[in-house]
C-alpha cells in the first residue's frame, strides 16, 4: 500500500485539509458551486466580498474577456452583511470546510462593525476567519482611497479591525503598489494572522469600432493567466519579508500553477478565474498537487513551501 502524502496545512491558526482555497468573488457564496464541487474536499471557501449594507456595484458592462485573462469591474455587488448571515451562511454549516468571509467597507468603522457582527455569529455559523479586502481596484471609496497602497494607512486599518474581533485576520494585498513588501510588513505588525496576494491588476480594454472603453467603469481588475508571473514575484518577495503564512493567488489554472506558488512561499493557494472556466478546477488542482507529492516522494505538502532552489 502506498502511503498518501499529508496534505493538511495551517493558515492563521485554521487547519485546512489541503492547501487549495477558493478566491473571493469567483465562487459566489458557495451554494452556487455545490452541484458541481464536493465542498467538503476543499481546503477552505472564501465567500464573495461582503459590505455592511447591500451594494449594487458598477454600471454594465462589467466583465470583458482578454486574450489571457478577464477584466472585471463588478464593484463589489453584494447582498449585505445581514442577508449573508440570514440567507447564505446557514446552508454552509452542513459542510466540514472552513468558511472565510471577505469583508470591505468605506470607513474603518464599517470594517469594525462587520467584524464584530461576524464574530457574534461565528460559533453558530462556523465562520473560521475574515479576509480584509483592502485591494479591490474597481470601487470608489468614500473613505480613504489609499487603503492597501499606503503602509501607514494599512497599519491603522488592520490595527483597528484587530481590536474589534478575535477572529483570525487574513489581509488581502493589492499588486498596484510600488513596494508590496512594505504593505505586507505593515499588515503583519498591525496584527494580521496571514496575508493573501495578489488581488487583480488594474487594466482597461477599448472597443475601437465604438471608440469607447469596453467596461462601464472604464477600468477594471485583470485576473487569469496573464498576471501569474507578477503574482509569483510578489509572493516570493513577501515571503522573504514576513513570518506569517501567505495565501498565493493570481492566474492559477491547474496544479502546476498552484505548485509554483507553493514553491515560492505560499502555504495555501486561492483559485479564482479558473472557477469561471472549469467549475471543478479546485478539485483537479487538489488531486494534481497530491499526485506531484506522490511522484516526487514528498510525504508532507508543507515541505514544499518556499523550497524553490535559488
Amino acid at each position: 500500500m502506498i502511503n498518501q502524502p499529508r496534505m493538511a496545512v495551517e493558515i492563521a491558526g485554521i487547519r485546512l485539509k489541503n492547501p487549495v482555497m477558493t478566491a473571493s468573488g469567483t465562487f459566489g457564496y458557495g451554494q452556487e458551486f455545490s452541484p458541481f464541487v464536493d465542498l467538503n474536499r476543499l481546503g477552505a471557501i472564501v465567500l464573495k466580498g461582503i459590505t455592511l449594507r447591500p451594494k449594487m456595484g458598477n454600471p454594465p458592462p462589467r466583465i470583458v474577456e482578454t486574450p489571457s485573462g478577464v477584466l472585471n469591474a463588478i464593484g463589489l455587488q453584494n447582498i449585505g452583511i445581514e442577508a449573508l448571515i440570514k440567507e447564505k451562511l446557514p446552508y454552509l454549516t452542513e459542510f466540514d470546510v472552513p468558511i472565510i468571509i471577505n469583508i470591505s467597507g468605506n470607513t474603518i468603522e464599517e470594517y469594525m462593525e462587520i467584524s464584530k457582527r461576524l464574530e457574534e455569529v461565528s460559533q453558530e455559523l462556523k465562520v473560521a476567519a475574515l479576509e480584509i479586502n483592502i485591494s479591490c481596484p474597481n470601487i470608489r471609496r468614500e473613505g480613504n482611497p489609499s487603503w492597501g497602497k499606503d503602509a501607514q494607512v494599512t497599519y491603522q486599518l488592520v490595527y483597528e479591525v484587530r481590536k474589534s474581533t478575535k477572529l483570525p485576520l487574513i489581509v488581502k494585498l493589492t499588486p498596484n503598489v510600488t513596494d508590496i513588501k512594505k504593505i505586507a510588513q505593515a499588515a503583519e505588525e498591525a496584527g494580521a494572522d496571514a496575508l493573501s496576494l495578489i488581488n487583480t491588476l488594474i487594466g482597461m480594454a477599448v472597443d475601437i469600432d465604438l471608440r469607447k472603453p469596453k467596461l462601464g467603469n472604464i477600468s477594471g481588475g485583470l485576473s487569469g493567466p496573464a498576471i501569474k508571473p507578477v503574482a509569483l514575484w510578489m509572493v516570493w518577495q513577501v515571503f522573504q519579508q514576513v513570518k506569517i503564512p501567505i495565501v498565493g493567488m493570481g492566474g492559477i489554472m491547474n496544479a502546476r500553477d498552484a505548485l509554483e506558488f507553493i514553491l515560492v512561499g505560499a502555504r495555501a493557494v486561492s483559485v479564482g478565474t479558473a472557477n469561471l472556466v472549469n467549475p471543478t478546477s479546485t478539485i483537479e488542482i487538489i488531486e494534481g498537487i497530491e499526485d506531484y507529492c506522490l511522484k516526487n516522494g514528498i510525504m508532507d505538502v508543507n515541505e514544499l513551501v518556499g523550497s524553490i532552489r535559488i
